[in-house]
């Protein structure tokens, strides 16, 4: 395999997206192209024909971790490639069906209606990915409300598991009520803390009821 300093400039990665589009390049090509250079004694070819290799064997995932693990990428290559994976998935990927963003605390009841009359309280996570846009959402406990039966831990565990940014509580009142109780208010503080050490956001803690929300949020609770 060429080094790239010995490949023709016109026969570059790079020179051939100007020239001749970007499907005029190969896989290789291509994550030279974001790549732009290599390090010392590892050119940049020889790691994206690894990076290539590694989308042709059908990896479950190509993540930041095993990006991270091919000599000479360094943690800004390995960025680099998630990040264009990423805005590529956002942006570009015609066949998925348009993801639910959210912008304010009423986009998020049609996701929970469902919970809103229950005779129960049922605590519900959404988690969301950089752009707000929903991954999930999911009962994280069904029953009274407090920080013995809603733990970080349960609520957090998936927002890892699905790489989310970000994640929005809601839990319904069967009282009717919408003032957020002391216990509320004990939960929120726990999680925005428990997400300040993961690096999950907890965006808001809404409270739903027949008769409409409240946003801890809005309401400076949090």
């Amino acid at each position: 395999m060429k080094r790239m300093s010995e490949i023709d400039e016109l026969d570059r990665p790079r020179e051939k997206i100007a020239a001749r589009g970007p499907a005029a390049l190969t896989d290789r090509e291509l994550i030279a192209a974001i790549l732009g250079r290599g390090t010392k004694g590892r050119d940049v070819s020889v790691i994206s024909g690894e990076v290539a290799a590694l989308f042709s064997e059908g990896a479950k995932e190509v993540t930041y971790q095993n990006l991270a693990r091919i000599r000479g990428m360094g943690p800004a290559g390995a960025s680099q490639i998630v990040a264009a994976l990423e805005i590529s998935r956002r942006y570009l990927a015609g066949r998925e069906e348009p993801r639910v963003k959210v912008t304010a605390p009423a986009d998020v009841l049609p996701l929970v209606r469902e919970f809103v009359g229950k005779k129960q309280e049922h605590f519900v996570c959404i988690t969301l990915n950089g752009a707000n846009e929903v991954i999930a959402t999911r009962i994280i406990t069904v029953g009274l409300l407090n920080h013995s039966l809603v733990h970080p831990r349960e609520v957090y565990s998936d927002a890892i598991a699905d790489r989310a940014a970000a994640i929005i509580c809601v839990h319904n009142h069967p009282s009717g009520t919408l003032e957020p109780s002391r216990e509320d208010q004990n939960v929120t503080r726990q999680l925005v803390q428990a997400g300040d050490i993961l690096g999950i956001r907890l965006l808001d803690h809404l409270v739903v009821a027949e008769g409409g929300y409240v946003s801890l949020r809005e309401r400076g609770m949090m």
